[in-house]
């Protein structure tokens, strides 16, 4: 249904008139509750009428401002002379606008009612993920404090290296299950482009080898991040390199180095 052209038409006019027959008034009435731009335009040319029927004289009303808005081709010419006024068209008006007010609250307050069950619907499922990742970081914090307090955990302080003397970190080794437990709190966020690779040192020769990078370093609340280890480490160290990380050390960029306290 073309809506702009059935307003266009002028059988709304005719509609707040009176002139047409009860199946026309039930039809348009029909229309009125499944488009919305139809209800607004009876309310519209309703409102005029009433507005000229104050402002006419008590005796007559005119309605030749409505001839420019009705097609009349192929279509029965009514004849809107004034005319006296008809207290029961008036009385029809009336409850035509109230009844179309009441609808167009209702259908207003209908969606007031359903966006806002909407968003009590999204507010609760929010909360929902948020209590549920509260308990998971619960879960997994007291699993974290655990492992680092378990009696046999070796911890290795890193201490500053060089220009870097300020950072610090710490590592909680489990040799049981070759897990350390790395605690870059004193870290800083690693610039763009770069990330922080950790290394496992054997001191007699020199030799460093790589437990991998800390991609997600600066978006992690916490800073503590479990590395698998299965070195024989005499001590840990810490370089900043390249994303994808390096194959040897950048000793240049050796932040932090901690040596494992020898076994009694």
């Amino acid at each position: 249904m073309d809506i702009k052209a059935y307003i266009a038409s002028g059988i709304l006019e005719l509609y707040v008139a009176g002139k047409l027959s009860e199946k026309e008034n039930q039809e348009i009435y029909e229309l009125m509750q499944e488009h919305p731009e139809i209800l607004q335009e009876v309310l519209e040319i309703e409102a005029a009428v009433v507005k000229l029927t104050g402002a006419a004289s008590p005796h007559a009303i005119d309605f030749e401002s409505f001839k420019g808005k009705l097609d009349t081709t192929g279509t029965k010419v009514i004849d809107l002379k004034p005319r006296k006024p008809n207290w029961i068209s008036f009385t029809g008006w009336a409850a035509s606008i109230i009844l179309a007010g009441g609808l167009l609250w209702t259908l207003n307050n209908k969606t007031k009612v359903e966006e806002e069950l909407q968003t009590v619907s999204t507010e609760k499922q929010y909360l929902e993920i948020q209590i549920e990742e509260a308990r998971n970081n619960l879960t997994a914090t007291k699993s974290l404090l655990d492992a680092i307090r378990d009696k046999d955990i070796i911890t290795v302080p890193l201490g500053g290296q060089g220009d870097y003397a300020s950072t610090y970190a710490k590592v909680y080794w489990n040799k049981a299950d070759n897990t350390i437990y790395l605690d870059g709190e004193g870290l800083p966020n690693a610039p763009d482009g770069k990330v922080w690779q950790v290394w496992s040192l054997t001191l007699n020769p020199l030799t460093p080898t790589s437990l991998g990078t800390i991609d997600d370093f600066n978006t992690d609340e916490n800073k503590i991040f479990t590395i698998a280890n299965t070195n024989e480490s005499q001590a840990f160290g810490i370089t900043l390199e390249p994303a994808g990380g390096s194959e040897s050390p950048t000793m240049e960029q050796l932040y932090t180095l901690g040596v494992v306290a020898a076994t009694p």
